[in-house]
């Protein structure tokens, strides 16, 4: 049997994947992505908010498109290290079929990634793709494999096209999968935004520490993405106030980060 290479996991650059476990009270990082993290942290102290807060969005957008919608097919893009209610559990818990296909290319990532084969359902399926969401062909050639792009599937692109290399990237990423999915797919989307000038220097500092880059967009930016869908109620918000329950103190206050649900016609 030919050996397997094994993936190189580079513990000596902070990596966003692991910063944001940090962030959300995860164990799967190393040092340095906590001394990235705390730096983080010290700069803009709302991005603990934003990394708990998103998981949140993504379980009530994923409940949504399940029970209200019917979507029984998940393609999850830049998953990131699993924490709680992944995507695959929220989805099977509304709907015990529902296939889930998660992607990304960090080798820690797709470590963790084989784990959550272990807890699916039964009538089930979640499996995952290594490939870079930079090559969407290769995403959608893959994920032909499992399911059925004759049928509704929601594409979900959380919180990691600000590593897009350009806005103009951004939007052929979408717009290539979105374009080969049917009619009554859905996108779930979200990226940070550059209201708070916090945020917009943790990014910068971020990229300093040899990092991928990641980019806040401005909400017209995040507007302009859901252009020829058919966007959900409450509309592009930010995720704190996406169809969230009215806290006893009020609404929830929104943070630098925005998204929406939205229908391909």
């Amino acid at each position: 049997m030919a050996d397997v290479q094994t993936p190189v996991i580079r513990t000596d650059i902070p990596h966003s994947a692991r910063i944001w476990n940090y962030w959300m009270g995860g164990k799967d990082h190393y040092e340095i992505d906590k001394i990235a993290g705390d730096a983080g942290l010290a700069v803009d102290p709302e991005i603990a908010t934003m990394a708990v807060q998103s998981r949140q969005y993504l379980i009530r957008a994923v409940r949504f498109v399940a029970k209200e919608r019917g979507i029984k097919q998940f393609l999850d893009i830049g998953t990131g290290l699993p924490t709680m209610q992944n995507t695959h559990e929220v989805a099977q818990g509304v709907t015990p079929e529902a296939k889930v296909v998660y992607v990304d290319n960090d080798p820690l990532v797709l470590a963790h990634a084989r784990a959550l084969l272990t807890s699916t359902t039964d009538e089930g399926v979640t499996t995952y793709i290594d490939a870079d969401f930079h090559d969407p062909e290769q995403i959608i050639a893959d994920a032909r494999n499992v399911l059925n792009f004759n049928e509704p599937i929601a594409v979900m692109f959380m919180g990691v096209l600000g590593h897009a290399k350009t806005y103009d990237d951004l939007l052929r990423i979408v717009r290539t999968v979105i374009g080969a999915v049917p009619s009554g797919s859905h996108l779930i989307y979200w990226d940070g935004t550059d209201d708070s000038q916090a945020y917009v220097t943790l990014c910068e500092n971020y990229t300093g520490t040899g990092g991928t880059p990641y980019v806040p967009r401005t909400q017209a930016q995040i507007r302009g993405i859901f252009d020829d869908l058919e966007v959900v109620e409450p509309g592009v918000v930010s995720i704190t106030q996406w169809r969230s329950e009215t806290t006893e103190v009020g609404q929830a206050l929104p943070i630098s980060a925005y998204g929406a649900v939205a229908r391909k016609p």
